[in-house]
């Protein structure tokens, strides 16, 4: 393949020839195979028709006058496939041609299996799946060093529409010791820290957009804007760039709506952001004559521009890359962990505890309220899947290696004579037979560290899972817990394969109710962990409403607008979003998630990395009104500072606590007072009255 003809693309769409569309165009292999499936009492058969490394690519046409599978069939058809190709695309289409399917399923390492599909109809242009197949073209030159990883990698890139390093930290905090000593006009130095943090935090916010082409696109915004500033001011004029346009830029321009002739030729073309972030700070008005040199952002600038600045969750593959997640991973590694007692919490960890409690709390909320769905004594009920395909909800690690027999001189060991076979001499046999036990056992078999003991007890502990899902015995939440299944991908498939509406309704009442609230958020890694949880479900859901409706339209029951009416005011609702992925996050931010922590900057810092996630899902278009980005949402109310270590749940607690002693101090009325204030806060916001306080509580979701 010389170079990505878009035409010739475009014309074995339309013609339906798949096959050298792969071959002539996207640099693929031939690969022939024909793979019949059996569901639902009939054979659809998947045609091979290319591969890349591995990958697979499948076709699969409809009989004449018959549709495409639904949403359900197409996720069953996809599980088989995946056992004869674990990686693969997908390409179903009528008989006509006039509609194409294109599905890929995206498999990251901890988190549930999720399908991307994207329609195609033959009277379009096509333009949003070609730019897909770009990106899966493969050219003469890349041929000897391509790889399955590389393969993948470019089919998420085009198909999937969603570490910080220990250098960019040891650096931070260098050049937070270097701003510091520049920044004059702050008498306090706890004040003067907290403000250098402040610039920092701004600062790197403003990399993060810029680089995305947010800021009237230049890419290298702020370093343009210092340059110019200098030759307008002249280089003796030392402050002009903190004074004269960076606080402009950040009060008034990302904070502000006005802009009038002399604000826009300063600033250029600037979206209004709205939040928090760039409203004068405290500190801005404690000290108004805050002066911060040239000197000090031109070192700044310096230090960021060593890094490239991804706004997206791309797993990070140079010591040069950074994401949003290194906010939180500095100000939780900088600040003083013994005297605050802040410590970071892994990803593994908040990611465990969060699942444990979110999916459940889900789970029993649907089955309150679609209890035939999960008891339905001789009928069909989600707990099917389970026994239908047990090794999808073990975890691949729990599988390593259990495909494969064991070595003779392990497997000898197993099931050793027993004190009853044997009375004089069975507990030295045994030991005899398992004398290889405690040796490192090789890498198809064990995880990293493990001995062949631990490799046998984890093998068997598959089994005995294997056999309970098998037997259909697991029926109940608490046994997914218990037997540490893999529940994301389990809730995940049960909402996919829902074949009626009531379920999937069950499971978005229990979405649009769950609130989840971190006493201690910290810079947000457990409300972070639990907006990864919730966005997956979101997802699904969304996409199950949409396969009901495309399923009514095909049928030929478009006319009837009252069937599927709530699913098709949420997916209008969707639609007036920048994207579907803007709209979960900002649902789940808006509605699910609440935290408080009692230091200001902790709250500062989680506030900016949710609201970096939401500006991570739009592009800017300088044809939009403010560059086609929403404002924020002002999330104030759900990310607060405060003392959540009060001693007390409700206002009856401490009243109760106050009897037991003389109030001198009138604590009581002042109590009674700030708790109407933020009644009435409620009220003023609209705030629903079920939604949890924010400064009390410990729990973590209701």
């Amino acid at each position: 393949m010389a170079s990505f003809d878009k035409a010739a693309v475009s014309r074995y769409l339309k013609s339906g020839n798949f096959r050298d569309l792969f071959v002539e165009e996207l640099g693929w292999d031939r690969h022939d195979a024909r793979l019949p499936i059996s569901i639902d009492g009939s054979v659809v058969t998947m045609d091979a028709i290319a591969q890349k490394r591995g990958m697979v690519a499948y076709l699969s046409v409809t009989s004449a006058g018959q549709q495409i599978p639904d949403h359900a069939a197409r996720r069953k058809l996809e599980h088989q496939v995946a056992k004869s190709a674990h990686e693969h695309l997908i390409v179903f289409r009528d008989a006509s041609n006039s509609t194409q399917i294109w599905q890929w399923v995206k498999r990251e390492p901890g988190k549930p299996k999720a399908v991307r599909e994207l329609t195609y109809h033959t009277s379009q242009t096509g333009e949003p799946l070609i730019q897909r197949l770009q990106g899966i073209a493969f050219t003469l030159e890349e041929e000897e060093a391509i790889t399955i990883v590389d393969v993948t990698r470019r089919v998420r890139a085009g198909f999937d529409v969603e570490r910080v390093t220990k250098k960019f930290y040891d650096q931070f905090k260098k050049e937070h010791t270097v701003f510091l000593d520049f920044v004059d006009g702050i008498t306090e130095q706890g004040d003067k820290e907290w403000y250098a943090s402040v610039m920092l935090n701004r600062l790197m916010f403003v990399y993060f957009i810029q680089r995305k082409g947010f800021l009237d696109g230049d890419t290298n915004y702020l370093r343009t804007r210092l340059d110019r500033s200098r030759r307008e001011r002249g280089k003796d004029t030392f402050y002009s760039f903190y004074r004269h346009f960076l606080l402009r830029l950040f009060h008034e321009g990302l904070g502000g709506k006005e802009r009038d002739a002399e604000l826009s030729e300063l600033l250029g073309r600037v979206p209004y952001l709205n939040g928090g972030l760039f409203e004068p700070h405290e500190i801005e008005a404690r000290y108004p004559e805050i002066q911060i040199p040239d000197e000090a952002f031109q070192d700044v600038f310096d230090y960021f521009d060593q890094y490239q600045w991804h706004l997206d969750e791309r797993p990070l593959r140079a010591d040069n890359e950074i994401n949003p997640d290194v906010l939180g991973y500095i100000f939780e590694k900088y600040i003083n962990q013994k005297q605050m007692g802040a410590y970071y919490t892994k990803e593994d960890i908040t990611g465990y505890i969060s699942q444990n409690t979110v999916i459940p709390f889900l789970l029993d909320a649907a089955r309150k309220e679609r209890r035939v769905a999960f008891e339905n004594p001789g009928g069909p009920t989600v707990w099917d899947l389970l026994r239908v395909d047990p090794d999808r909800y073990i975890y691949p690690a729990v599988r390593h290696g259990v495909d494969l027999p064991l070595p003779e001189e392990i497997a000898v060991g197993v099931n050793p004579p027993t004190l009853h076979d044997t009375v004089g001499d069975g507990p030295v046999k045994t030991l005899e037979l398992r004398k290889s036990w405690n040796k490192p056992a090789p890498t198809e078999y064990a995880l990293p560290t493990e001995i062949w003991r631990e490799v046998v007890a984890r093998r068997t502990r598959y089994e005995d899972t294997f056999l309970k899902l098998a037997g259909g015995e697991v029926r109940d939440v608490n046994h997914l817990i218990t037997l540490n299944l893999d529940m994301r991908q389990f809730a995940q498939d049960v909402i996919e394969n829902c074949e009626g509406p009531e379920l999937l309704r069950a499971f978005w009442h229990a979405i649009e109710k769950i609130t989840i609230l971190d006493p201690a958020c910290g810079s947000g890694a457990f409300l972070f962990a639990a907006l990864n949880i919730l966005q997956p479900i979101y997802d699904a859901c969304l996409d199950r409403m949409e396969a009901f409706v495309e399923d009514l339209e095909r049928s030929g029951e478009k006319h009837h607008p009252e069937k599927f009416s709530d699913f098709r005011r949420l997916l209008d609702s969707v639609a007036a979003h920048p994207n579907r992925e803007y709209f979960m996050y900002k649902s789940i931010i808006l509605n699910n998630l609440y935290g408080v922590d009692i230091m200001e900057e902790a709250v500062e810092i989680c506030k900016l990395r949710l609201f970096l996630r939401l500006a991570a899902q739009v592009e800017p278009d300088a044809r939009a009104e403010n560059l086609g980005i929403e404002p924020l949402p002002d999330i104030d109310f759900n990310i607060r500072a405060g003392n959540t270590l009060v001693g007390f749940a409700t206002y009856e607690e401490v009243k109760k606590a106050l009897t037991y002693k003389m109030d001198f101090d009138n604590a009581l009325e002042k109590i009674a007072v700030k708790a109407a204030d933020l009644q009435q806060s409620r009220l003023l916001k609209k705030v629903p009255s079920n939604q949890p306080l924010p400064i009390a509580g410990s729990g973590c979701c209701g």
